[in-house]
C-alpha cells in the first residue's frame, strides 16, 4: 500500500481460424513427428510453412522475437533460433482472420521446443470473410482488477459496454488489452479472460506492470505467467493497410515492485527487422502499456518520471521516423493526447477501472471507459467511448457553483482533447469566443477524490492536475448558455443550460 500510495503521490497516475502443427504448449496444439535429441545448448534450427487452404503464403513474416525473416514463394522458412528464444510466432497478414486461444486472445504463435534441434512449425490460415481494409478495434487500458467485486463489476459493467459498441461497428474488429489487466492477483486472470471470451472478438493483449510475476531476480523472469496465458509480450500483426505492434516497455530492476519504462535492446532490433517488410509511409499502430511521453511532468515538476515513461523513447521515435504512427498506452489513469512528432500521435487512455474502482471517473475526471478506432484505408479515427454513457458524452460542464476551484467560471472538461478540436461558448443563441484553456484540477475529482478519506475505497487517490479543462464567463443576465465542441473529426457535440 505505501508503494501505491507514494507512486500516486509522486506520480498523480497511479476462434478457431489458425490450424497449427508444432510444439505442445500455450497454444495446446499437437507436437509434429521431428527429429530426436538436441539440448538447450544446441542450434536449434527453425524450420515450417505458412499455407491458407493448402496453398503456400509467401513474404510471410516469422519471428522467433530476435530474428523476423519471410517466407519464399512455396511459404517456407528456415532459421537458427537464438538460445534465449521461448517463441515462434507469424506477423499474421492482411486478409486473414485472427485465430484464438480458447481464453479469447489472439494466438500467432507456437512455443518453442528446446529439446529438438530441428523440427517443424506449420501455420495454417483462414481467410477473413469480407475485406478488412476498413476495420475498428478497442483498447481496453488498465481493468487492474484487484478484488472478486472489481472482477464483478468488469464483468457487469464494462463487459456489457463493449460488447454494445462493437456491435455498431465494422464486422471487422478486434480489441487491445493495453496491461494492468489485473492488479498482482494472478488468479482474476481468469475473470478478465471470461470477459474478453464475452465479447465474442479477438483480443491482443499487452504486458502491464501489475500482471508481472513478483519478486523475480531481474526483467526476463517477470513475465513469466503471462506469457504461459498470452504468448510472446512483443510480435506485430497486419489488418487491411495497417500494421499492428505490440510491445513491452516495462522493466522490473529486481528490487520489489519497481520497475522503469525502458525498451530492451533485443525489442527495439527486432522492431528494426520487422519494420523493414513495412513499407515507409505506412499507417504503423504499436501498443504498450507504459506512455512513451506523458505531460505529467510538465503539470508536476517535481515527480519522477522514471516509471510513468519510456526512458529510451527517443530511439524508438528513431525507428517509427517513416512512418505514420500512433502510439497506443495506458498507465496513467488519466486521458491524454500528444502529437509527439509530427508523424507520431500519442494516445494515452483512461482507464476501465477509473482511478482504481472508487468510483465514476479517472483522476482528472476523465470517465472510465475506453478507447474506440476505426481504420479506412490509410486513415484512423478515434474517440473515448465512457462506460454506461452515450458515445456523445464528450465533456463534462461545470457551473460556478460546482467549480469552486476555478475562481467564478463555468468549466469544461473535454477529457479527449486534442490541439485539432475546437470549442466555442454562446449566449442566448449568439457565438461569444472560444473556450480559455487551463491548467487545473477537475472539480468532480476533487469533489470524489481529496483528502485522506477520499475516495473511501481507495483513500490514496487525488486529483491530477489535466491540460484538457477550460473556463469561460458568460454573462450574469444571459438566459441560455450553450457549449459546442467540434473534434478533430469535424463531430459536433453540444451541452445546453437555461436560466430562468
Amino acid at each position: 500500500m505505501n508503494n501505491r500510495r507514494n507512486f500516486i503521490k509522486n506520480m498523480a497516475l497511479g476462434v478457431g481460424a489458425l490450424t497449427v502443427s508444432g510444439v505442445q504448449g500455450a497454444t495446446g496444439f499437437p507436437m509434429e513427428d521431428s527429429q530426436q535429441g538436441g539440448s538447450n545448448s544446441g542450434t536449434i534450427l527453425v524450420k515450417g510453412k505458412v499455407t491458407s487452404k493448402g496453398k503456400p503464403l509467401n513474404q510471410v513474416s516469422v519471428s522467433d522475437g530476435y530474428s523476423v525473416i519471410q517466407t519464399n514463394a512455396k511459404g517456407e522458412f528456415s532459421f537458427e533460433a537464438n538460445p534465449k528464444s521461448e517463441f515462434v510466432f507469424i506477423s499474421l497478414p492482411s486478409g486473414y482472420q485472427i485465430p484464438q486461444l480458447d481464453n479469447g486472445s489472439a494466438n500467432l504463435f507456437l512455443t518453442l521446443d528446446k529439446t529438438k534441434t530441428n523440427r517443424s512449425y506449420n501455420f495454417e490460415l483462414t481467410p477473413s470473410k469480407q475485406k478488412d481494409d476498413n476495420h475498428s478495434f478497442v483498447v481496453l487500458a488498465d481493468p487492474q482488477i484487484q478484488k472478486p467485486d472489481e472482477a464483478q463489476m468488469f464483468l457487469d459493467q464494462t463487459i456489457p459496454d463493449v460488447i454494445k459498441t462493437t456491435k455498431e461497428l465494422d464486422p471487422q474488429i478486434f480489441g487491445i488489452g493495453c496491461g494492468d489487466l489485473v492488479w498482482d492477483r494472478h488468479d482474476l486472470f481468469a475473470s478478465y479472460n471470461k470477459g474478453i471470451q464475452e465479447t465474442q472478438i479477438p483480443f491482443f493483449q499487452v504486458f502491464g506492470n501489475h500482471d508481472a510475476d513478483l519478486g523475480k531476480r531481474s526483467d526476463e523472469t517477470s513475465t513469466n505467467t503471462f506469457e504461459d496465458m498470452y504468448g510472446p509480450t512483443y510480435y506485430s500483426f497486419n489488418k487491411g493497410k495497417a500494421h499492428y505492434v505490440v510491445m513491452d516497455d516495462v522493466f522490473f530492476i529486481g528490487k520489489g515492485k519497481e520497475y522503469i519504462g525502458y525498451l530492451s535492446e533485443d525489442q527495439l532490433e527486432w522492431l528494426v527487422q520487422d519494420l523493414q517488410y513495412v513499407k515507409p509511409g505506412s499507417l504503423v499502430i504499436l501498443a504498450m502499456h507504459i506512455p512513451s511521453y506523458t505531460g505529467h511532468f510538465l503539470r508536476n515538476p517535481e515527480s519522477n518520471s522514471l516509471g510513468a515513461m519510456v526512458s529510451n523513447r527517443e530511439h524508438l521515435y528513431e525507428i517509427l521516423a517513416d512512418y505514420d504512427a500512433h502510439i497506443l498506452s495506458g498507465h496513467t489513469h488519466f486521458n491524454e493526447n500528444i502529437q509527439i512528432k509530427p508523424n507520431i500521435f500519442e494516445h494515452c487512455h483512461g482507464t476501465v477501472c477509473g482511478a482504481w474502482w472508487s468510483g465514476p471517473i479517472c483522476v482528472d475526471g476523465t470517465p472510465s471507459g475506453y478507447g474506440v478506432y476505426q481504420v479506412k484505408g490509410n486513415e484512423l479515427s478515434w474517440y473515448y467511448k465512457a462506460t454506461d454513457q452515450d458515445k456523445d458524452f464528450q465533456f463534462r460542464v461545470y457551473e460556478p457553483s460546482q467549480a469552486e476551484n476555478l475562481m467564478g467560471n463555468w468549466a469544461v472538461n473535454i477529457w479527449n482533447w486534442d490541439p485539432e478540436w475546437k470549442a466555442h461558448y454562446y449566449q442566448d443563441g449568439l457565438k461569444m469566443g472560444a473556450l480559455t484553456k487551463v491548467r487545473a484540477l477537475d472539480p468532480l475529482s476533487v469533489e470524489l477524490h481529496s483528502g485522506p478519506q477520499l475516495p473511501v475505497r481507495r483513500k490514496w487517490v487525488e486529483p491530477s492536475l489535466t491540460d484538457h479543462m477550460f473556463v469561460f464567463n458568460p454573462s450574469e443576465d444571459a438566459k441560455e448558455i450553450k457549449v459546442e465542441v467540434v473534434d478533430r473529426f469535424g463531430q459536433v457535440f453540444t451541452q445546453t443550460f437555461n436560466r430562468s
